[in-house]
């Protein structure tokens, strides 16, 4: 898979170097360009053809990031957006969601925050470029990804059997894992060195609680295997 292509669009040069540096921390992703009007964002989607678009709300005389993801939309680009702004009303929340945003990021943007938005647009996007048929498990994870987020709360209630070390182990190992290949319990048990049954039996939690997808892989020979995939 080809690097992420991302462009800043951001009127404050301050904010748009630090976004344009938090880009280029994560692996995969290159900056392809750096906006400071919706006039020359505009020029440079069509130019540069970007993959994703980190967008601002609010620009000068009363323009809005939100002009450029509905020209996007109109002209049919492979062009995602990812809108970041300072607002709390939940108005530009909804035009942004109804406009398809892939994400949503609120200022100031915290680094740990950031780089879970692009690692993820970059699994979203390995997922959908891995083959041309999908299954509901295929939407499910590319549409139910934020699951992740409530992982934590699911945590705070383990069921008897479930230890909290050896859980966020089992996770570690398969959010490290080939979004497009994922892993048998049986891999996961090898890599950390417990039984194939113990491996299943955290990522069957994994699976109950919404942070991992599972589905069945048919191979040429032999029966299907169950594999686990990381949202």
């Amino acid at each position: 898979m080809n690097n992420i292509r991302v462009l800043v669009v951001e009127d404050d040069a301050h904010i748009a170097d630090l976004h344009r540096r938090f880009t280029e921390r994560v692996e995969g992703c290159d900056v392809v360009g750096v906006a400071y009007s919706l006039d020359e964002a505009r020029e440079m989607v069509e130019v540069l053809e970007p993959d994703l678009v980190l967008l601002d709300l609010y620009f000068p005389e009363g323009q809005q990031g939100t002009e450029l993801l509905r020209e996007i939309r109109a002209k049919g680009l492979e062009t995602d957006v990812v809108l970041i702004t300072a607002a709390r009303e939940v108005g530009p929340l909804k035009e942004a969601l109804r406009g398809g945003v892939f994400d949503y990021l609120i200022k100031p943007v915290i680094a740990a925050r950031f780089n879970e938005c692009l690692t993820k647009y970059r699994h979203y996007r390995s997922r959908l470029s891995s083959g041309v048929c999908i299954g509901q498990g295929d939407v499910d994870k590319l549409l139910h990804s934020a699951a992740k987020n409530s992982f934590s709360n699911a945590s705070a209630t383990l069921p008897k059997g479930i230890d909290p070390l050896t859980l966020g182990k089992v996770r570690s190992v398969l959010e490290q894992s080939d979004p497009a290949v994922g892993l048998s319990a049986e891999e996961v048990g090898a890599q950390m060195g417990v039984s194939r049954s113990t491996a299943r039996r955290y990522l069957e939690y994994l699976v109950a609680v919404g942070v991992t997808y599972a589905d069945l892989v048919y191979g040429s020979i032999g029966r299907p295997e169950r594999r686990y995939f990381s949202i």
